[in-house]
């Protein structure tokens, strides 16, 4: 038996969260292999093959995989399990990236995917969360080739020490491409990527603007090296950009400590930061919900609240 990991990059470093997927890939029990698809991306196969458990990883450099595309990369996934009789699993991060392909190497593998594994009990059993983490459902599969997304705040990264050896694979350029990349916008900062932050400072509708939200939160987070994150009531009230939204519908974290500041703790933001190790609430209503699953909290204005904590650091 072997497991197919897919890893996520940008063509020069590998993403985190392959690291956490890798994890949840060694308790299969099979030979796991990495796939590194794309361009001029040898560093990032380096990288793989020195991440401990790792038994062989699969090259395709190739410039139509530059762009990782879900269609061409669906494909190359498919002929490479098809390939591998062995090949009982396929995992991906449950990103936007794992998001993206899963799906169609799922429908193209005849499958059913099992999405956002937050444990895994046997190579056939599952744990998923669902009605926004407030239930856990055990998934038995009986599909030939699984296919996984992993959540992956549930599963702590792996280890480097390995030393696996390197394959490269002849990919061909689909003949009449069905899509093609025309734009991406990459979004710089100096902070810390929200996902992958181990602290997070994160803003609600108690904030009241956009302008409190930056005045308020950026000196607490300039202190404590920490990412901005925000509640969806927060973002869709246009105080935060869409990518600084935590929750069920934004991205999923577990830092090592998340403070959040004028957040109620509605369900939906609650499912994507309950994993957290230590929660800190600051919130003028002693009754809001956010209070049940902070370590500690604040019932105090955030507006005097949050200046204070800041001169105290």
């Amino acid at each position: 038996m072997s497991v197919l990991v897919i890893a996520e990059h940008d063509n020069a470093a590998l993403n985190p969260s392959t690291l956490n997927t890798l994890t949840a890939a060694a308790r299969l029990g099979g030979e796991v292999r990495v796939l590194v698809a794309g361009s001029g991306c040898s560093a990032v196969a380096q990288a793989a093959a020195g991440i401990a458990g790792v038994g062989k990883v699969l090259l395709a450099d190739a410039e139509h995989h530059r762009a990782q595309l879900a269609e061409t990369l669906a494909e190359l996934v498919v002929g490479v399990v098809r390939a591998d009789a062995g090949c009982s699993h396929v995992l991906a991060p449950s990103t936007a990236f794992g998001k993206n392909v899963l799906p169609r190497i799922a429908a193209l593998l005849d499958s059913s995917q099992v999405s956002d594994v937050v444990a895994v009990e046997a190579p056939d059993t599952f744990v998923r969360p669902f009605y926004a983490g407030n239930a856990l459902a055990r998934v038995q599969s009986s599909d030939r080739i699984k296919v996984l997304s992993i959540r992956t705040t549930a599963f702590d990264a792996a280890a480097v020490g390995g030393s696996a050896a390197i394959e490269n694979l002849a990919s061909t350029a689909p003949a009449q491409p069905s899509s093609r990349l025309v734009g991406r916008e990459v979004v710089k900062s100096e902070r810390p990527e929200l996902a992958a932050a181990s602290i997070i400072v994160s803003g609600g509708r108690g904030m009241g603007s956009a302008e409190k939200f930056n005045a308020v939160l950026e000196p607490l987070a300039d202190k404590l090296g920490a990412a901005l994150g925000a509640s969806r009531a927060a973002v869709d009230a246009g105080y935060a950009p869409n990518d600084f939204q935590v929750g069920q519908t934004g991205k999923i974290v577990a830092p090592t400590l998340y403070v959040a500041v004028g957040i109620s703790g509605a369900i939906q933001h609650l499912a994507g930061m309950k994993d957290s190790k230590v929660i800190v609430a600051i919130n003028k209503d002693p009754e809001a919900p956010i209070f049940q699953v902070a370590d500690y909290g604040l019932a105090a204005d955030l507006f005097t609240a949050v200046p204070e904590l800041v001169a105290a650091l």
